[in-house]
């Protein structure tokens, strides 16, 4: 534990830093499951499912929670898959 002011401050701050990232994170794995798995079974909420992963991705990467590059990737992977499906 550091004995300096700055530093125990530093400590707690990247701490809950640490606990809010790692929510957002759960958050946006579990949007992106759901929209996985209602697009699998043809759900027809899989379009609003769609949109508010999307809208998730895009909070998670405005919070640097994953990168703005990884976030246009996993859009697109998601908008394919939800195309492909409809399409059949």
């Amino acid at each position: 534990m550091p004995n300096i002011k700055s530093a125990i401050k530093r400590v707690k701050v990247s701490k809950n830093k640490a606990l809010q990232n790692s929510i957002r994170k759960s958050i946006l794995r579990t949007a992106i499951k759901k929209c996985k798995t209602a697009i699998a079974s043809n759900d027809p909420e899989a379009a609003t499912l769609l949109k508010r992963a999307i809208e998730t991705i895009d909070k998670a990467a405005a919070k640097n929670v994953i990168h703005k590059n990884t976030a246009a990737r996993k859009k697109s992977k998601l908008v394919r898959a939800y195309n492909a499906a409809v399409k059949n």
